[in-house]
């Protein structure tokens, strides 16, 4: 059991990194602009306290983070060119969990998915 224990947590930890990698790719300059796109996407979503399927739901609350989140992650790494994307993990891995707060990002995120609230119910409505 201790296994499975040790080997959940070096994942954690290697999403961990790779999301402040992300996030140190985006703002890099010779980054294409669909992985910066992707990234940021994943990075927001990640750190958003809001999941596109809620918590609390049993078993499928978290599919979302265990599925979508390394998803995103690996699409994004794929479209990183390789030494961008070793730049920035060796980054990360000097100064980890250094990912800015910011007000302004959060106030962001949560006004898009606000957005996104309002024309799923706008849809939904017009029926």
């Amino acid at each position: 059991m201790s296994n499975l224990r040790d080997r959940l947590l070096q994942w954690a930890a290697t999403l961990k990194t790779n999301l402040q990698a992300l996030y140190l790719a985006t703002r890099h300059p010779e980054t294409p602009w669909l992985a910066a796109a992707i990234a940021v996407a994943v990075v927001a979503y990640a750190l958003s306290p809001i999941d596109l399927i809620p918590d609390f739901i049993p078993v499928i609350g978290y599919l979302d983070d265990l599925l979508l989140v390394p998803a995103g992650i690996w699409l994004a790494i794929h479209l990183i060119p390789d030494p961008i994307w070793q730049a920035c993990r060796e980054e990360a891995l000097k100064h980890p969990f250094a990912m800015p707060k910011n007000r302004t990002a959060a106030i962001v995120v949560v006004l898009l998915w606000l957005l996104l609230a309002l024309l799923l119910w706008l849809w939904l409505c017009t029926d």
